[in-house]
């Protein structure tokens, strides 16, 4: 990444989103980093089913399932189902749309970002990505995903967590967080949305600020809460 352009950033939205979807909910978000960097989501590959929200054209979408057809983030799945499909889709986006320099996930997409994190900082070729912001993220309790928190996970995070969050409640985001080397953490008072008010925008720029510098190197994070 160069100092010339803004940086890229790859979404990964939220279970029963979609790309569409989450273009339309992270409005104030692309705003409040115009100049700064890009956002460019991309859709997961299985569709839900059912739902009062499927409008045929543009069904809400899931990266991965705990049960047939569903997603419950604190059940430890027996039998999750779709993961390597959702890893392969988010390989692909980077490697066809890309350059990208960093992902920002929301909830079931941060989680999933988290394991990309994982992958990426064991030296895995597919995403060559530098850094994430996690909103509402968790890690999945699955026996089947705990290899990915097994080590501490050595990329520069921003963790975003809302302390009336009734989704995905703030201490599994913390939770999540603590998967990882010298994380940043943002929390705000509100619930399951990406927070854009000046206090987290301020915590966005100065984050995305320390990848801006030395010609893609960038400068230590520095850990702790925000």
């Amino acid at each position: 990444m160069s100092e010339g352009r803004p940086l890229r950033l790859l979404g990964l939205h939220g279970y029963r989103q979609s790309e569409r979807r989450f273009h339309q909910r992270t409005g104030a978000l692309r705003k409040a980093l115009r100049g700064c960097a890009e956002l460019v989501a991309v859709s997961a590959p299985h569709p839900v089913p059912g739902g009062e929200d499927d409008d045929g054209d543009d069904p809400p979408r899931g990266w991965w399932f705990s049960g047939p057809g569903t997603f419950e983030a604190g059940e430890a799945a027996a039998a999750p189902a779709g993961l390597e499909e959702s890893l392969s889709a988010v390989a692909a986006a980077l490697a066809e749309r890309g350059p990208f320099d960093g992902l920002l996930g929301f909830s079931q997409g941060a989680a999933l970002a988290a394991m990309v994190c994982a992958l990426r900082a064991r030296g895995d070729p597919r995403f060559p990505v530098a850094f994430a912001i996690l909103v509402a993220g968790f890690a999945s309790r699955a026996p089947a995903h705990g290899h990915f928190y097994r080590e501490p996970i050595a990329l520069p995070t921003l963790h975003v967590m809302g302390d009336a969050d009734a989704v995905i409640a703030a201490p599994l985001s913390r939770e999540l967080a603590q998967c990882f080397v010298e994380p940043v953490v943002l929390t705000h008072p509100g619930g399951h949305f990406v927070p854009v008010a000046a206090p987290q925008k301020k915590a966005y720029l100065d984050f995305l600020d320390l990848f801006h510098h030395g010609q893609g190197q960038a400068e230590s994070p520095r850990a702790g809460a925000i």
